[in-house]
């Protein structure tokens, strides 16, 4: 049966990857709607396990040249190609200007990949679509350029705060070959992108929200006393944005009365450094470091803990997180949440209500630590103010249902 979306190429950092596993919901989703598209990957895959999503993609995973110089024969016979193409010398007109304000090995790698992805997409193709304004787009835009295709993106955090402003705004006009409209999933991305926009209209925002039907129903939780054990579990990259560093100084700042121990789930560039830092201060019996796990394993950890902890913050570079997903799965398994009020964050959590956002100062952690072990009541009071939230606010059906409008109208406006 043929469908009634036009065919899309999707372009991503890396696939799979645990971490993107909000990318993995929309593809399927999307997917499951009747959309047709093959992924396209900037990066090899480098974690051990999957998600179970990452499973249900039925299309193809293509891979593009991680590096030029790896695959040089499939970048010149591309090249070859691409110069062929109608679109290729305003593409390459459009990469050098680019090229004057950001004189990298990265974006002369933009192109080359563009140049591969342009000869080798299948000529059904309609629409491009890239995760992430920043590398992601990039090649996208030189490729739908060279092609003469329209092409959108889904903006998320880091891409957002950490592109300078030059990049964005061209990406975003259409005198520029921006894109036909972009995606972002936190009202606070969307107001910045809106300001950049040649016409505000360009940007929705879309909430990756959660498929329910991945997850069980919450566990039946026991009422803890104030003075029992107390399960504390973060999910997150052991990266500087997550704020694990202050957290660690936050758990030796609890009571010695409070019988707590700490689990964290993830990898990151951190991790060796993270490690030392509890060891350093003496607390590195009462940590656990599960290192990546894929989902069934978070959602176990979820249920058999007393407090989801994520100290987000703003890294030097000014990367932060939009609205991790992670807080919503928290939500779906009645797991009381502490956090802070950056970004995007306060846009589900409202402080008191849902749960805590603290400072991210260590001092600030652990009281609100300290506030969560000892009044179980009110944790669990939280807990169920934010699972009744996520069910009515923060499902994943509105946002795929307009995002697979928007993709198959801009496929249409094509044939």
């Amino acid at each position: 049966m043929t469908s009634k979306h036009p065919k899309l190429a999707v372009l991503v950092k890396g696939w799979p990857r645990l971490s993107e596993t909000f990318i993995a919901q929309e593809l399927v989703a999307l997917q499951d709607a009747g959309h047709r598209f093959d992924i396209w990957s900037l990066r090899h895959p480098t974690d051990v396990k999957r998600h179970p999503l990452h499973d249900r993609f039925k299309g193809q995973v293509h891979y593009l040249p991680e590096y030029l110089y790896q695959e040089p024969q499939r970048v010149w016979a591309a090249r070859s190609v691409a110069q062929s193409l109608p679109g290729y010398s305003e593409a390459y007109k459009v990469w050098r200007a680019d090229l004057r304000r950001d004189p990298t090995h990265n974006r002369i790698r933009r192109f080359g990949q563009a140049c591969v992805l342009a000869a080798e997409l299948s000529s059904e193709t309609r629409v491009m679509y890239a995760h992430f304004m920043h590398t992601p787009s990039s090649v996208a835009r030189y490729a739908a350029i060279m092609r003469g295709l329209p092409w959108s993106f889904s903006a998320h955090a880091k891409d957002i705060w950490t592109s300078p402003d030059w990049e964005k705004t061209e990406k975003l006009k259409a005198s520029t070959h921006g894109a036909a409209f972009g995606a972002t999933c936190t009202a606070i991305g969307a107001e910045h992108l809106r300001s950049l926009a040649d016409d505000p209209a360009r940007i929705d925002l879309i909430y990756h929200g959660l498929d329910l039907n991945r997850f069980p129903e919450p566990p039946n939780r026991m009422a803890r006393t104030p003075d029992g054990p107390f399960h504390m579990l973060s999910v997150g990259r052991l990266v500087e944005k997550k704020g694990f560093d202050r957290l660690i100084d936050a758990l030796t700042m609890l009571p010695t009365s409070l019988d707590w121990h700490w689990t964290h789930i993830g990898g990151g560039t951190l991790a060796e450094a993270l490690s030392d830092r509890a060891e350093a201060a003496g607390i590195a019996d009462r940590i656990t470091w599960r290192g990546a796990c894929d989902q069934p394993d978070v959602i176990a950890a979820m249920r058999a803990s007393d407090l989801f902890v994520l100290p987000s913050r703003i890294a030097a570079d000014g990367d932060r997180d939009g609205l991790p997903n992670v807080l919503m799965e928290a939500a779906s398994q009645l797991l009381p949440i502490l956090s802070t009020p950056v970004s995007a964050i306060p846009e589900f959590i409202d402080t008191g209500t849902h749960g805590l956002l603290s400072d991210d100062n260590p001092a600030a952690l652990a009281e609100a630590i300290t506030e969560m072990a000892t009044n179980p009541d009110r944790a669990t009071a939280m807990a169920n103010a934010a699972r009744t939230r996520l069910l009515a606010d923060f499902r994943m059906d509105p946002g795929i249902a307009l995002l697979s409008k928007r993709l198959s109208a801009l496929g249409a406006s094509k044939d």
